[in-house]
C-alpha cells in the first residue's frame, strides 16, 4: 500500500461519531479514536490545508520563529537527530528485549487489533460475501457429515465383495474416526501457521483423492488404509471451516451464522442417507472385469459421496484467504485488499457501490517468533525442507503447549471434558440405535424360524431358496441341491447320502453332527469351516467359490438408510432453534440446557421395545443433543486468539473423535446383553458435562482476539 496511508493513528471503523462506542477508544498517544460525522476519516497526524500554508512560510524556523543557522547549508538540526534516533532504538532494542516484554507487547496490539477490526467488519457490513462464503465452507462441512455415514451405509455390501470378519467390520467402522483424530490435530494446527485457506485445500484434496481412489481398490487393506487417510483429510477441515468463517464475522452475527453453517452436517447426512437409499440396493449397478475386479453398486455410492468435497476444493480457489490471520502474521496490504473485496462486494450487492471503503491503515501485531528463510544455495533441498519442516513442528508445538498455559488451562480442560462427554454419549448412542434395531429384528427373525424332525427325502431336486429353516434327524438320499440358495439354515444330526451339490450360494448356513456320505459338492460355497463336528465319507469338493457371493438383499438394510436419514432430519428443529437463540440466551445455557435435557431423553430408552419406539426415540435424542454440538462450534471458536484458535479447536475436536471411537466400541459390546449400561453411561456423561459446561465464561458480547 502506498506509505502515503501510513499514519500512526489508528483507524477505528471511519464511521459515524454517533456509531462509535466510548468504550474502545484509546487514550494514549498513539491513539484518537473515530472520524469526524463528515464520513472521512482524518488521521491525527495529517495537517489541514491551512497548516500546509503556514508549514510553507515558516520552514527553516524553529518553534520560537528564529531561523536555525545551520539549516540552508545542510546540517541536520539537533532535534530532527534526536527524532530519528528516538524512531531506530525500538528496533535495535527489541534483539535485547527479553520474551516475556516482546510477548506482553503483542498481547496489548492484539487487544487494539481485536476492537478496530471488529469495527472494520461491521463497516464492510454482512452480504453477498459473507453467504458466498457460507455455501463454500458448507459444502466442505457436508462433505464431513457425509464421511461419517459412508462406511456404515457400505459395510453390508463391502463384506459380499471382500469376505470381512466381524473383527474386519469393525476395524473398518473405526479407522475413519482415528484418520479424523490424527487429522484434527494436526492440519487444525498447521492451519494457524500456514493459513486457513491453504490447509483447508489440503485437507479436502487428501479427502478427496482418497475417496475416489478408496472407490476402485479392490483388497480390504487398501480400502483401509484409503478410509484412513480420507478421514485424516476431512477431519482437519473441521476445525479450520469454523475458524475461517468466525473470521469474516461481526459479533452480532457470529453465533447464529456459525449455528447456521452447522446445518450442512445434517444436509451431509441426508444427502448420504438418500444416496445409499437410491443406490446400493441396485447391486447389478457397476461392471467387472475378469473374476477378479468388481465394480458393484456399493462404489458408485463412495464416488458419489465424494462430490462434495470436490465441489468445495473447486469453489474454495475463489475465495480469499482470512485477513484476521493475515494481519497476525504481519501481511497488513494483503489483509487490507481482501477487507476492502469484502467491503465492495457487499456495498455493490446491496446497491450503495458509490460507498468507500475508508479504513487506512490497520494495527498488525509485533511479530515474535523467528522465521527461518533458508537461500536456495544453502545446502541441500532436503536440507533445506528439513528446517523447514522442524521450525514448523516447533511452532505448532509451542501453539499446542499454549493452549494449557495458565491464562487458558482451565478453559481448555473444561472443554476438552465437555467434547469428550457429548461425544462419548452422541456417537456411542448413534451406533447403538440402529444395532438395536438389528438385534430386535433378528429376534423377531428368529421366532419365524421353521423346525423340521425326522423328514426324509429321496431321489428330490432341489433348486429353490431355503431360509431361516431348522433340519432334524432327517435322511436325504440321492437327492439333487442345484442353483439354489441357503439362507440361515442349518441341518442337525442329519444323513446325506449320494446327494450332488452344484451351483450352491450360502449365507449363515450350517450343518451340524451330519453323517456326509458318497457325496459331491461341485462349484460351491460351503467351505470346511461350515461343517460341524460331521463325518464325510468318501465325499469330494470340486472347484469351490472364490470370493463371498452373497447376493441376498437384505430387507432391513432398507430401514438402517431410513433411520439414518431420520436422525438427520431431526435434528433440523434443534438447528434452527439453536441458530436464533443463540445470541439471545448465550452459548454456556445452550451447551448446559441442551445436554441435560439429552441425558433425560435417554432414560425413555428403557422403553424401546420395538423398531418404531427406538426409532422415535433416536429422533428425540439427535434433535435435543445439535443444539450443544453447534454452542461448542461457537464457543470453542471465540474463547481462543486468532493464532491459536485453529489449534484450540483441532486439539478438542480430535479429543472428540477419540470420544466416538470409544463409545461405539464400548455401546456395541452391549447389544443384546443389556440397555442398562449403555444408558446410564451415556445420561451420566450427558449430566456431567451438562453443569460442567455451565462454569465455562460467557462468550456471546465479546470480539475475536
Amino acid at each position: 500500500m502506498d506509505d502515503g496511508y501510513r499514519n500512526t493513528n489508528l483507524y477505528q471503523g471511519g464511521r459515524e461519531a454517533n456509531q462509535v462506542s466510548d468504550d474502545y477508544r484509546y487514550q494514549d498517544g498513539n491513539y484518537e479514536g473515530y472520524a469526524p460525522n463528515d464520513g472521512y476519516y482524518r488521521g491525527g497526524d495529517e495537517p489541514t490545508h491551512e497548516e500546509d500554508a503556514q508549514s510553507d512560510v515558516t520552514e527553516g524556523h524553529d518553534e520560537d520563529d528564529e531561523v536555525y543557522e545551520g539549516e540552508y547549508q545542510g546540517i541536520p538540526h539537533p532535534d530532527d537527530i534526536k527524532e530519528k534516533q528516538k524512531k531506530r532504538a525500538p528496533a535495535v532494542a527489541d534483539e535485547y528485549r527479553d520474551r516475556a516484554d516482546l510477548m506482553a507487547e503483542r498481547m496489548e496490539d492484539e487487544e487494539q487489533l481485536a476492537h478496530q477490526y471488529e469495527n472494520i467488519i461491521e463497516e464492510c457490513g454482512h452480504g453477498r460475501f459473507q453467504w458466498t462464503l457460507f455455501f463454500v465452507l458448507g459444502l466442505a462441512l457436508m462433505a464431513d457429515g457425509v464421511e461419517v455415514f459412508v462406511v456404515g451405509f457400505v459395510l453390508p455390501s463391502a463384506e459380499k465383495d471382500m469376505c470381512l470378519s466381524s473383527s474386519n467390520k469393525g476395524m473398518l467402522g473405526l479407522i475413519v474416526y482415528l484418520g479424523m483424530m490424527v487429522g484434527a490435530v494436526m492440519l487444525g494446527s498447521l492451519a494457524d501457521k500456514l493459513g486457513r485457506k491453504k490447509c483447508l485445500i489440503i485437507s479436502l484434496t487428501i479427502n478427496a483423492a482418497f475417496a475416489f481412489l478408496s472407490s476402485f481398490v479392490q483388497g480390504y487393506g487398501f480400502f483401509l488404509f484409503c478410509r484412513l487417510i480420507s478421514g485424516l483429510g476431512i477431519g482437519g477441515s473441521l476445525p479450520i471451516v469454523f475458524a475461517y468463517f468466525s473470521e469474516f464475522l461481526s459479533r452480532e452475527k457470529r453465533g447464529e451464522h456459525l449455528s447456521w453453517l452447522c446445518m450442512f452436517w445434517m444436509i451431509g447426512g441426508i444427502f448420504a442417507s438418500a444416496m445409499a437409499w437410491s443406490i446400493i440396493p441396485h447391486y447389478g449397478w457397476g461392471f467387472s472385469m475378469g473374476t477378479k475386479y468388481h465394480f458393484h453398486s456399493w462404489r458408485v455410492f463412495v464416488l458419489v459421496c465424494s462430490l462434495p468435497c470436490i465441489a468445495s476444493l473447486v469453489a474454495l480457489k475463489f475465495m480469499p484467504e482470512s485477513p484476521r490471520f493475515l494481519l497476525e502474521m504481519g501481511k497488513h496490504d494483503e489483509a487490507w485488499m481482501i477487507l476492502k473485496q469484502v467491503h465492495d462486494t457487499n456495498m455493490r450487492a446491496k446497491g450503495e457501490p458509490e460507498r468507500v471503503f475508508t479504513v487506512s491503515y490497520i494495527k498488525t501485531p509485533k511479530q515474535v517468533d523467528e522465521f527461518i528463510e533458508i537461500q536456495s544455495s544453502t545446502g541441500t533441498w532436503y536440507q533445506r525442507w528439513l528446517v523447514r519442516i522442524t521450525t514448523t513442528f516447533k511452532q505448532v508445538w509451542d501453539n499446542v503447549l499454549y493452549c494449557l498455559t495458565a491464562q487458558y488451562r482451565m478453559n481448555t480442560l473444561m472443554l476438552a471434558v465437555i467434547w469428550f462427554t457429548m461425544a462419548l454419549s452422541y456417537y456411542g448412542l448413534t451406533v447403538w440405535f440402529p444395532d438395536m434395531i438389528r438385534y430386535l429384528q433378528e429376534e423377531a427373525y428368529e421366532s419365524r424360524v421353521k423346525i423340521f424332525d425326522e423328514e426324509e427325502v429321496s431321489q428330490f431336486t432341489f433348486n429353490f431358496t431355503l431360509e431361516n429353516q431348522i433340519h432334524r434327524n432327517g435322511e436325504y438320499r440321492n437327492d439333487k441341491f442345484i442353483g439354489m440358495k441357503f439362507k440361515e439354515v442349518r441341518f442337525e444330526d442329519s444323513i446325506f447320502e449320494e446327494c450332488y451339490f452344484e451351483d450352491v450360494t450360502s449365507s449363515e448356513t450350517f450343518f451340524e453332527n451330519c453323517t456326509i456320505i458318497s457325496t459331491v459338492f461341485y462349484n460351491t460355497d460351503l467351505y470346511e469351516h461350515k461343517f460341524i463336528n460331521c463325518r464325510l465319507i468318501n465325499s469330494t469338493f470340486l472347484k469351490e467359490k472364490e470370493g463371498c457371493h452373497l447376493d441376498f438383499e437384505e430387507d432391513n438394510d432398507f430401514l438402517i438408510y431410513l433411520v439414518s436419514f431420520l436422525g438427520s432430519l431431526s435434528v433440523l428443529p434443534g438447528n434452527i432453534i439453536s441458530a436464533l437463540l443463540m445470541d439471545k440466551i448465550g452459548r454456556i445455557k445452550m451447551i448446559g440446557g441442551s445436554m441435560l435435557i439429552s441425558a433425560v431423553c435417554c432414560f425413555f430408552l428403557f422403553f424401546g421395545n420395538s423398531e418404531s419406539a427406538m426409532i422415535g426415540w433416536q429422533c428425540l435424542f439427535c434433535g435435543a443433543s445439535i443444539a450443544a454440538w453447534n454452542a461448542l462450534d461457537v464457543i470453542t471458536v471465540e474463547l481462543y486468539p486468532t493464532d491459536k484458535r485453529a489449534t484450540a479447536f483441532g486439539i478438542l475436536n480430535g479429543l472428540c473423535k477419540f470420544g466416538a471411537i470409544l463409545g461405539n466400541s464400548i455401546f456395541a459390546s452391549f447389544v443384546g446383553i443389556t440397555k442398562v449400561v449403555p444408558i446410564l453411561l451415556a445420561s451420566s456423561a450427558l449430566v456431567g458435562g451438562g453443569l460442567l459446561a455451565l462454569r465455562l465464561p460467557e462468550t456471546r458480547e465479546q470480539v475475536l482476539m
